[in-house]
C-alpha cells in the first residue's frame, strides 16, 4: 500500500487546509501539461489527494495502515512544521517496533470488504448520457462514361472518427494519457467498403450507403455516407435526357462512296449505313440504343465528322492529287449567298 501522506509531504496530524495546499502546488509542479516527464508522479499525487481529502476514506486509510494522531491538537498549536515533521518521523519509527493485537483471517477479510463496500457507495455515479446520432460522411469518386452507363464497382476507404471510448473524450486518466488514443480524445479507424454503382448514373448523382457514416454515442446510431458520383468527361460522347449524343468520324472515301461503318459502343459493336455522299455533321438515329430511365429507353444520335487520317502512305497522297486534278467544283464560291 503506497504512504499518501509522504506523497503529498505531509503527515497524519496535517489538517485538511494543509493537505489541500501540498496538493494544489505538487499539481502545479507535476501536471503532464506543464511537466511531461511527471506523469507517474502526478497520477500518484492525484490518488493520494483523492483519499486523504475525503474524511471517511482518509479514516478508512489510516486505520488499514495504521496512521495515528501522534500529538494533541493543543501541542500542534505550538510546534512548527519542522518540528511537527520530525515528532511525525520519530513516532513512525516507534510504532514500527510496536505489536498490534493480530486479526484473524476471517476478521481481516470482513474489514477489508466492509472499506471497499464504503468506497463503492461513496463513489459519484455517473451521469446518464442520451442516445447521439453520428455524423454523415461526404465522399466523392470518379467513375468512367462506360463504367456510368453498364454500371460498375467500387473500393472506398473512410475514414472513422470518434470519441474515445476509454477517456471519453477527456485525453488523461487519472493523470496518465489515455493508451487508447494516446491523447488525442478521438479514436480514428480506416474502412474498406466495396460500393456498387449502378448502371446508367448520372454525373452528380448520391448514393447514400445507410449506417457507414461516423459512430454514434452513448448507444446512439451511425451516421450514413454519401458518395458523390463524378464522370469523367468524354469528348465524343454526351447525353440529352435518356439519349446518347454520339460523335463519330468518317473518312472521306467511306462519306463519299457511303457503306456500313462499325461503331464502338458501353457493350457491344454496333452497325451504320450512311448512304453515298455524306456531309460532315449529318446525324443518324439508332432507336433503342440510349439510356433506359424510369422505364424509356432512349436512342442513340450519331453525328458523323469526315476525319483525314493522321498518317497516309504514299500511294493514298498520290490518288489525292489525282482527285485534285479531276475536280472541277469550287464549293466555297456561294458561301456569301447561302
Amino acid at each position: 500500500m503506497k504512504n499518501y501522506y509522504s506523497i503529498l509531504g505531509v503527515t497524519p496530524d496535517s489538517s485538511d487546509a494543509e493537505i489541500k495546499t501540498a496538493y494544489r502546488k505538487l499539481a502545479r509542479k507535476f501536471h503532464p501539461d506543464v511537466n511531461p516527464y511527471g506523469t507517474e508522479r502526478f497520477k500518484d499525487i492525484t490518488e493520494a489527494y483523492e483519499v486523504l481529502s475525503d474524511a471517511k476514506k482518509r479514516m478508512q486509510y489510516d486505520t488499514i495502515n495504521g496512521f495515528f494522531k501522534s500529538y494533541r491538537k493543543e501541542e500542534k498549536q505550538h510546534t512548527s512544521p519542522k518540528q511537527a515533521q520530525n515528532e511525525y518521523k520519530k513516532r513512525s519509527s516507534s510504532s514500527a517496533h510496536h505489536t498490534e493485537p493480530k486479526m484473524t483471517k476471517e476478521e481481516f477479510s470482513k474489514k477489508i470488504n466492509d472499506i471497499f463496500e464504503e468506497f463503492a457507495k461513496s463513489k459519484p455515479q455517473k451521469e446518464k448520457l442520451s442516445p447521439k446520432r453520428g455524423d454523415d460522411l461526404y465522399e466523392e469518386i470518379s467513375i468512367t462514361l462506360k463504367e456510368s452507363v453498364n454500371g460498375t464497382e467500387r473500393v472506398v476507404n473512410v475514414k472513422h472518427s470518434a470519441d474515445c471510448p476509454n477517456c471519453t473524450c477527456r485525453k488523461f486518466i487519472n493523470g496518465t494519457l489515455c493508451h487508447e488514443c494516446n491523447g488525442t480524445g478521438e479514436k480514428t479507424e480506416h474502412k474498406k467498403i466495396t460500393v456498387k454503382i449502378p448502371k446508367n448514373v448520372k454525373n452528380g448523382a448520391k448514393l447514400r450507403i445507410p449506417n457507414e457514416g461516423a459512430c454514434g454515442l452513448n448507444g446512439g446510431k451511425n451516421g450514413d455516407l454519401y458518395l458523390k458520383i463524378k464522370v469523367e468527361p468524354n469528348n465524343r460522347i454526351s447525353f440529352d435526357g435518356n439519349n446518347i449524343l454520339y460523335n463519330v468520324p468518317i473518312t472521306p472515301f467511306e462519306a463519299v462512296l457511303g457503306g456500313n461503318i462499325s461503331i464502338p459502343s458501353f457493350d457491344s459493336g454496333l452497325s451504320l449505313k450512311i448512304p453515298p455522299k455524306t456531309h460532315s455533321g449529318q446525324k443518324f438515329r439508332l432507336a433503342g440504343q440510349g439510356l433506359k430511365q424510369n422505364g424509356k429507353l432512349g436512342d442513340m444520335i450519331v453525328v458523323v465528322h469526315i476525319e483525314i487520317p493522321c498518317s497516309l502512305s504514299d500511294d493514298e497522297i498520290r490518288l489525292y492529287q489525282k482527285l485534285k486534278k479531276l475536280s472541277s467544283q469550287n464549293i466555297r464560291e456561294n458561301l456569301l449567298n447561302e
